[in-house]
């Protein structure tokens, strides 16, 4: 009796010491594989081309700091690559980097853009059942744009950067003592003439749920807009999007 007694309070204790030790402090780390669809294009006016994009397979990674300190809000850094390429025939005149590459000319485009994604957000919910948070993103968009006709020898590339602020948001649905769960997570800006949208909708599986870690099985769909009017002189109407595959680590 009192050796069931012993184990059933040391059980409790261990139980008792991973919730405490979880809500002093949280860390999340996850790493996504991407397979990008890309369409829409970019000039350096607002008469954007519209090219052709082969599918590439991007990456994201992320991590997050969760704590229970009162009005301090939590903190997510998300990396994100956009990289992809193509060759298209152009339908019409296009000017980029100062060069006319005219309609019917066959132009082969290079897109390496990296997205950094500077999240302070609070958990207004949080049980096994729903979450829900809420807070700013600061995107740190960087990118470098090439095209080049080679029955011309006309070749142009720029660069361009920037912070857009954004809304952010995430809903988890969780079925308790399964391990499945899913979310909605998104970032959103539109003012002026530019518009950005960033979200993801996937389906999770906890197969590892310990005392000292958790480990998480992601699938999901993502997709990125960026329509963007004269950012360091460069106009780009293009979306990204496409189904990704994750792992989650939770400490």
């Amino acid at each position: 009796m009192k050796k069931g007694l012993l184990v059933a309070a040391l059980g409790c204790a261990m139980l008792s010491q991973a919730s405490y030790a979880d809500t002093i402090a949280g860390v999340y780390v996850g790493a996504q594989m991407w397979q990008t669809d890309t369409s829409g294009g970019f000039a350096d006016t607002s008469n954007t081309a519209d090219f052709n994009f082969d599918d590439e397979t991007n990456t994201a990674l992320y991590v997050a700091l969760e704590h229970p300190l009162p009005f301090i809000p939590n903190v997510k850094i998300n990396h994100t690559s956009l990289d992809n390429s193509g060759s298209t025939v152009l339908s019409s005149n296009l000017t980029f980097d100062g060069q006319l590459y005219t309609a019917n000319s066959t132009v082969s485009t290079d897109v390496e853009i990296s997205a950094t994604d500077f999240i302070l957000y609070y958990e207004l919910f949080d049980n096994d059942l729903v979450s829900f948070d809420l807070g700013i993103n600061a995107k740190y968009i960087d990118g470098d744009l090439f095209v080049v006709d080679r029955a011309s020898n006309t070749s142009g590339a720029t660069e361009f950067s920037g912070v857009v602020p954004m809304a952010y948001s995430k809903v988890q649905l969780g079925l308790p003592f399964t391990g499945l769960s899913a979310y909605f997570e998104g970032s959103y800006l539109s003012f002026d003439d530019h518009e950005l949208s960033d979200y993801q909708v996937a389906l999770q599986y906890s197969f590892i749920e310990s005392i000292a870690l958790d480990m998480t099985l992601q699938l999901g769909y993502r997709n990125v807009t960026v329509d963007i009017e004269d950012l360091d002189d460069v106009y780009a109407d293009m979306e990204f999007d496409g189904v990704f595959a994750g792992l989650e680590l939770h400490f």
